[in-house]
């Protein structure tokens, strides 16, 4: 990604702006949360696709995303990427709905480390010794959690699996982040709009009867997906990308805090086990980023890391 140079303080602010929005995103579902999560999915993607859209035609992209739409291995492969960011929604909704803001965070913590493991798994990268403890560390963690509560936290792993395929497939079929997105909302658009449409027909709709306060709430679903994208592509353009990845763990964080001080969510020793194996890891995967950054004197041997940063992370 080219980055333009002379505005990194507008960068960091932009940065700022975008990870704090995904951070308080689960605000925003609370108060929706008088829809089921599915019903908020498809909201959400019909009015992604209106943003976005507009967004296409006010910036002149549309001719490029129409050619990504005639581009049938694009089109597969953002088909595979607009479900599995449908799936990752669903469940982040889902979650918020159900008490569970404090898994998700540590889903988005343990993000970071999934992409490492997609990295060695699936493109055969190679992996330093450092990370390597730091997975370990992690998975040890998630180990202890499973152990205690006796089953997987499924929240946990399948919101940053979910989002990690999601990068990689981007990544090997890359097409501009916004434009990327904009087409993945019109491949959802179909199922999402059928899908409202027999909601409302049938009776089953949370918006029958509803005032305009809640409708005006929904559709502002839209402006919650995607402005903090449009934030984050801005900044990305602005900074290095190792400045922009340590801003990814000022989501979560704040997610945690809102979770349990807001909506009092338990906190107990195993969550904090977990968490704090969690941040031990991500701490020695972020100094040995750091590290090997220093050594190199420039992003040459960082590469093939800096690659599993995902460009437009939409999880939220």
């Amino acid at each position: 990604m080219r980055r333009e140079e002379g505005s990194p303080t507008a960068g960091l602010l932009l940065a700022l702006g975008a990870y704090g929005a995904w951070g308080v995103s689960p605000v925003y579902w609370k108060w929706v949360s008088v829809l089921p999560a599915d019903e908020l999915l498809a909201w959400r993607a019909v009015w992604s696709f209106a943003i976005t859209f507009a967004f296409g035609i006010l910036t002149g992209r549309a001719p490029e995303a129409r050619a990504v739409l005639r581009a049938r291995h694009q089109l597969l492969a953002l088909a595979c990427t607009g479900a599995l960011l449908a799936v990752n929604w669903l469940i982040f909704v889902w979650a918020v709905q159900n008490d569970q803001i404090t898994a998700t965070s540590l889903g988005y913590y343990m993000s970071p480390l999934v992409h490492v493991t997609l990295g060695v798994v699936v493109l055969g990268e190679q992996l330093p010794r450092a990370q390597a403890i730091a997975l370990g560390i992690a998975s040890a963690g998630v180990a202890y959690l499973t152990f205690e509560h006796g089953e997987l936290p499924w929240i946990a792993l399948l919101l940053p699996t979910t989002f990690g395929v999601y990068g990689l497939i981007r990544k090997i079929a890359p097409v501009r982040p916004l434009v990327g997105f904009g087409v993945e909302m019109v491949l959802l658009l179909p199922l999402a709009l059928g899908y409202v449409i027999w909601l409302l027909a049938s009776g089953r709709s949370g918006l029958l009867g509803a005032g305009i306060g809640l409708h005006a709430l929904v559709a502002a679903s839209g402006l919650v997906t995607a402005v903090p994208l449009i934030w984050f592509v801005a900044a990305a353009h602005r900074l290095p990308l190792t400045t922009l990845g340590m801003f990814q763990y000022l989501a979560p964080s704040l997610s945690l805090v809102i979770a349990v001080w807001l909506y009092a969510e338990p906190f107990t020793r195993v969550q904090a086990v977990t968490f704090t194996g969690i941040w031990i890891a991500l701490a020695i995967y972020t100094l040995d980023l750091a590290k090997r950054a220093r050594t190199a004197g420039g992003l040459g041997s960082l590469r093939p890391a800096l690659a599993r940063i995902p460009e437009d992370p939409q999880g939220k």
